[in-house]
């Protein structure tokens, strides 16, 4: 991409600094935002029929992120996003993705590969329940998001790999 390119297209984002704990996009309410993230963890969950938080996804620096459904169709969210490490994000609102995405090639043709990459990933994540074991589950993700494991609470991984604290404690002393 060219350079002036990149330029025009970074102008639209704006810097937010986003805090621990923080919900940046609620149940029930619709996205205005999507995230590219500089530094920082952010998580997606649900509340299952018990009541329970179930983690969806991770989001860890550098990624981007949105509630795709909520963001393009302006419908409210399923899910919780919830800042789990003080974050440095870029944000920009749906007018101007759009106006990028009927602008500027580069930008559209960047975004389908987002699209498609972040399909892949929940895809994987959805095979993994059938495929492999929750130790499985637990050193890949180990291997392939080690900051996820050094810097957030048993109880949230344990729900991301679909199994209990306890059982995540057991699997963590069998490989140590």
């Amino acid at each position: 991409m060219q350079d002036e390119k990149a330029a025009k297209i970074a102008s639209f984002f704006e810097m937010e600094t986003l805090n621990k704990g923080d919900l940046i996009i609620r149940e029930g309410k619709t996205s205005k935002k999507s995230y590219f993230l500089e530094s920082g963890i952010i998580r997606c969950y649900i509340i299952d029929l018990n009541g329970e938080e179930v983690t969806t996804r991770f989001y860890s620096a550098p990624d981007f992120l949105n509630d795709y459904l909520s963001f393009f169709k302006q419908k409210p969210s399923e899910e919780n996003y919830e800042v789990l490490l003080d974050c440095k994000a870029w944000s920009i609102n749906l007018e101007n993705v759009q106006y990028c995405f009927h602008n500027i090639p580069e930008f559209r043709e960047w975004g389908r590969m987002l699209l498609t990459l972040n399909y892949v990933k929940m895809h994987k994540h959805m095979i993994s329940f059938h495929k492999h074991t929750a130790q499985e589950r637990y050193e890949n993700l180990l291997k392939n998001h080690p900051e996820i494991i050094q810097n957030i609470p048993l109880k949230i991984i344990a729900s991301y790999l679909g199994i209990t604290k306890y059982s995540l404690s057991r699997i963590r002393k069998n490989i140590s």
